[in-house]
């Protein structure tokens, strides 16, 4: 009973609605660093929402705005991840950024995740610090196609069937 109490209690603490602190807590020696920043940083509901709302809107208006100086990619590089980052870290209001973190190194996605980071590492390097025009639109679409493949592992079978037909679109049998 007691664990069905506590799992009741941590599903309550994860969409934010408001708990009995002390019956919420897991014994002292099982807290974790992430336990303490989530006991001392909850959100309600609508504060989640509105973080959310706000972050993703910032990110895809970075996004779009990168589109205005598309033929200045080091400006786009720039713009175009700072966007995507912003709109990656909206999730994390809604979900919390250790379940957000969890999430991004399951086994299922943890290659696409750290492709997908190492892209945007990369386009940051090429537009900031090489200033190379041709490297960093290289380094953004090598990006979107991270992010895009990021993004279909977690819709089931997504990438599954992506690569069926792709495969079968690229097959050059005649």
């Amino acid at each position: 009973m007691d664990r069905m109490r506590d799992a009741l209690e941590r599903a309550k603490m994860l969409v934010g609605m408001e708990v009995d602190e002390e019956a919420a807590l897991p014994p002292p020696e099982e807290q974790s660093f992430y336990d303490d920043i989530n006991r001392h940083c909850t959100l309600n509901t609508t504060q989640r929402l509105y973080g959310f709302a706000i972050c993703l809107a910032a990110g895809l208006t970075c996004t779009f705005l990168s589109m205005i100086v598309f033929f200045h990619p080091v400006k786009f590089g720039v713009t175009f991840t700072l966007g995507n980052m912003m709109a990656l870290g909206s999730t994390a209001f809604l979900i919390g950024p250790k379940r957000q973190f969890d999430m991004m190194l399951d086994s299922v996605r943890i290659y696409a995740t750290a492709i997908y980071i190492a892209s945007i590492i990369v386009s940051l390097f090429c537009a900031l610090l090489l200033h190379s025009k041709v490297l960093t639109l290289l380094a953004i679409i090598l990006e979107f196609g991270a992010l895009v493949w990021y993004s279909l592992s977690y819709i089931p079978f997504a990438r599954s069937v992506v690569s069926k037909v792709m495969a079968s679109c690229f097959d050059t049998e005649f």
